[in-house]
C-alpha cells in the first residue's frame, strides 16, 4: 500500500514559487526544498550583509518548515549546501554550527556551483525524520 504524499505550507518560512512545495513529507521523511536567505514575507528578498547572514536566514526558513511538517532540526538526516564559492565554507560553517550542535551532526554534502535563484550566494536543503509521535 502506498504512503500518503502531503505538501507542507508555513507563512513562517517565504512563500514557495509555484513550481514546488516548502516540503513535502512521504512515508515517515520530511524532504526540504533548497532555502535561500530570504525573510518570510510578501517580496524576495535577500537578507543584507554576508553570506553568514544569508546561510542562518536559510536555515530559520529550514526550521520553520521542519515545525510545521511535525518534525525539527534535531531529526535532519542529510543536508546540501550550495555555494557559488567555495571560498566562503567556513563562515557558512559557523552560521550552521549555530543550529546543529548535537554531537552526532547530520550526512552533509557541500558543493560550490556556478550560479544559485536570485543571485544568492549559498542555498540549503534537508531531509529530516518525523518526531515519533507523527509517524
Amino acid at each position: 500500500m502506498a504512503s500518503s504524499f502531503t505538501p507542507v505550507f508555513t507563512t513562517e518560512a517565504p512563500a514557495p514559487l509555484p513550481q514546488f512545495s516548502q516540503a513535502v513529507v512521504y512515508n515517515g521523511l520530511v524532504y526540504c526544498s533548497g532555502n535561500i536567505g530570504i525573510k518570510p514575507g510578501p517580496t524576495i528578498e535577500l537578507v543584507e550583509g554576508t553570506v553568514k547572514d544569508r546561510a542562518r536566514q536559510a536555515l530559520s526558513n529550514i526550521q520553520a518548515v521542519l515545525k510545521a511538517s511535525g518534525s525539527s532540526l534535531d531529526n535532519v538526516l542529510k543536508m546540501n549546501i550550495y555555494l557559488t564559492n567555495m571560498d566562503n565554507f567556513g563562515i557558512v560553517n559557523e552560521a550552521y554550527d549555530e543550529f546543529f550542535k548535537r554531537d552526532i551532526k547530520p550526512a552533509r554534502t557541500c558543493v560550490a556551483v556556478h550560479q544559485l535563484p536570485f543571485g544568492t550566494d549559498v542555498e540549503i536543503e534537508c531531509t529530516a525524520h518525523l518526531d515519533a509521535n507523527q509517524t
